[in-house]
């Protein structure tokens, strides 16, 4: 007799069936898990840090604009050809890339960038904004649709130091392990953007000392600045165009008032580059539509000749920093704009790319005195130039240099200060995200309270007070803050690019190398005003930081003087300098070190090559030049020979 098995129960069958699917499901999600990659940066770290509580959820219908960012192909590669690039002793010392050669050697492919266009597409968002280096998709859809494609939920939560609510991913968004993507711009709106300027009292009288301009209220305007960190010099920025970072518009009409007004004629073209988020017309947001003026005013004050001043206007950072990344015909950025937040992987490549190309970004560093934690957005990128601010006085009304200290309001009260009760003054501080790069290193941090470590900010400065603005169709007045140096710098870049271009020599690129350089060099106290007054102290910061000779904290390496930080900044590829009353004791043609005689330069110099000379004054020598070069003189005529 065969002993059969018992029967199983019906329900103990169901239990197992139902464990076996919960298994197969388990297993499947893990294997998808694996399949997919975290995109991180994207849940802003005040949640997690101040254990904030979502309050709602955006509306599921509701659309947002978003800016879908590739990664760079090789970019330890690119790193370290950004490395050559300035290096005076590499072969490859200002050889710039072309965006098209960029793409190719380190661009996302066209199989990468259809493969995020259809992922795109297939989610339900719209694709309105597509670029030619693959580096950014622009793309909307509704927040029901963004959710699924990236799976995460949108929460509201109470803003923990502003009166409003902003949304943000409950966690990081996640994609398919195989699809090239490295951020996704806008899946939160914790840190808005803001300008970096303060409305003052109509005077010009600022707390830290009367302004002596030519403007109404002896603002400066115009050619004082001109006068104060290019004396003299006939550069004004021909052929060089000047492009903006805009997060509004502006009224033609405040431009044409403002040139008639300081003497700029004929006008400079003005061109708008409208992205996503922009209108075309100026909102009601008075500060920011005066930024946007005070930008363009600056930079044509310090180079009235321009070409051109291209407006980039949007409401993302990713798209307009790629979108000026593809007009390689600009050679200097300005950017008077800040966010509070930290900077995300595509503004860092853009910026990357930016150095590779051949374009200087200037960056105003904030108008908060001293930093007392992170610093503000992409402030200590290592690949721009960040700009504090000073007080200019000027000898009569607007004449001549006279002296400068660190701007530093202190405390201006809502009664007085149009723009409210605040602690303003230039921002500077330490990076806690970005070690110090190469051309900080060397730089002496002992008296100033800066790091051997870690990126220091600022790194240069420029006027910061003082500055008559014709904005808002009309309105006029006298305005303060790092967005005021942050354009004018852009504009002396251009007086650089211009007499390189006239010596068939490159642009000169990203700045800080050379820059630090010079700071290193016996020429700095002839190409900088070393600002040694001053402090930018404030309450949350009573004792950092002091303006000490040399670099600090306050106002970097100093403001320009003129014509001789725009030759010594001036490639020298190619060129050999002479000076007949060059007294030191180094000869190799550089600028620093120039040759005595023309006979030196002659045989140095390669066939077809330049002699620039420095100084005016004659030199009795008879000679015969045989090979074919070019001889320039430089601060005056020079005569060659008897």
């Amino acid at each position: 007799m065969k002993n059969r098995p018992l029967p199983i129960p019906r329900r103990l069958v169901e239990r197992g069936r139902i464990a076996c699917s919960l298994l197969l499901l388990m297993l499947a999600a893990e294997s998808a898990a694996a399949d997919n990659k975290a995109l991180t940066g994207h849940v802003p770290a005040a949640i997690s840090e101040l254990h904030l509580q979502p309050v709602g959820r955006p509306l599921a219908t509701s659309r947002l604009n978003l800016a879908i960012g590739l990664p760079l192909h090789n970019k330890d590669l690119l790193t370290d050809l950004r490395n050559q690039i300035y290096d005076p002793t590499s072969p490859n010392y200002h050889h710039f890339l072309t965006p098209d050669q960029l793409t190719q050697k380190f661009g996302p492919t066209e199989q990468e960038y259809q493969a995020v266009i259809q992922f795109a597409e297939t989610n339900g968002l719209d694709v309105f904004a597509r670029y030619d280096n693959r580096l950014l998709v622009d793309v909307s859809g509704k927040v029901s649709d963004i959710e699924k494609a990236f799976h995460v939920t949108l929460r509201t939560y109470q803003h923990p130091t502003e009166a409003r609510q902003f949304y943000a991913p409950d966690v990081e968004p996640t994609v398919d392990s195989g699809l090239p993507i490295l951020h996704v711009g806008g899946l939160d709106n914790y840190a808005l953007s803001h300008p970096n300027l303060r409305l003052g009292p109509a005077t010009g009288k600022g707390v830290s000392g009367a302004s002596s301009g030519s403007g109404p209220g002896n603002n400066y305007q115009g050619y004082d600045f001109r006068n104060a960190y290019a004396p003299g010099v006939s550069l004004n920025g021909a052929g060089q165009i000047v492009g903006l970072f805009e997060m509004d518009g502006y009224y033609l009409q405040d431009i044409t008032k403002y040139e008639n007004q300081a003497g700029i004629s004929p006008p400079v073209p003005l061109s708008n580059v409208m992205l996503a988020g922009s209108s075309g017309y100026p909102d009601n947001d008075t500060n920011a539509v005066a930024e946007v003026s005070l930008d363009i005013e600056m930079a044509i004050s310090m180079a009235p000749g321009l070409s051109e001043v291209v407006v980039f206007e949007g409401n993302n950072w990713d798209t307009i920093l790629n979108s000026m990344v593809s007009y390689s015909a600009i050679k200097q950025f300005s950017c008077s704009w800040g966010f509070s937040g930290a900077e995300d992987a595509t503004i860092a490549n853009d910026f990357l790319v930016m150095a590779v190309q051949g374009q200087s970004f200037f960056l105003a560093s904030g108008d908060g005195d001293a930093f007392t934690g992170a610093l503000m957005g992409p402030d200590d990128d290592t690949n721009i130039t960040t700009v504090g601010g000073t007080s200019l006085t000027m000898n009569g009304s607007g004449v001549s240099y006279a002296s400068e200290s660190v701007w530093n309001w202190g405390y201006n009260p809502p009664a007085w200060w149009y723009s409210g009760g605040g602690y303003w003054g230039s921002s500077g501080g330490i990076s806690t995200r970005s070690a110090i790069p190469t051309y900080q290193q060397g730089i002496s941090m002992a008296s100033n309270g800066g790091s051997t470590t870690m990126r220091n900010v600022p790194d240069v400065a420029l006027t910061a007070t003082g500055i008559w603005v014709t904005y808002f169709n009309g309105l006029a007045g006298s305005f303060g803050g790092t967005s005021c140096a942050a354009p004018l710098w852009a504009g002396f870049t251009a007086l650089v690019n211009q007499q390189a271009t006239a010596s068939g020599q490159p642009s000169v690129g990203f700045v800080n190398p050379a820059l630090y350089a010079i700071a290193k060099g016996p020429s700095y106290t002839s190409c900088f005003n070393d600002i040694t007054n001053g402090n930018d102290f404030w309450p949350s910061s009573p004792s950092q930081y002091n303006s000490v000779p040399g670099y600090d904290l306050c106002t970097g390496l100093g403001t320009p003087n003129g014509i001789n930080l725009i030759n010594a900044l001036m490639p020298y590829s190619g060129a050999v300098w002479v000076d007949y009353n060059y007294s030191g004791a180094t000869q190799n043609g550089s600028y620093d070190a120039p040759y005595k005689t023309l006979a030196q330069g002659v045989t140095a110099v390669s066939a077809s090559g330049n002699i620039w000379f420095k100084t005016s004054g004659s030199n009795p020598e008879t000679m015969t030049i045989t090979k074919p070069m070019t001889i320039n003189a430089l601060n005056g005529p020079a005569t060659v020979g008897q």
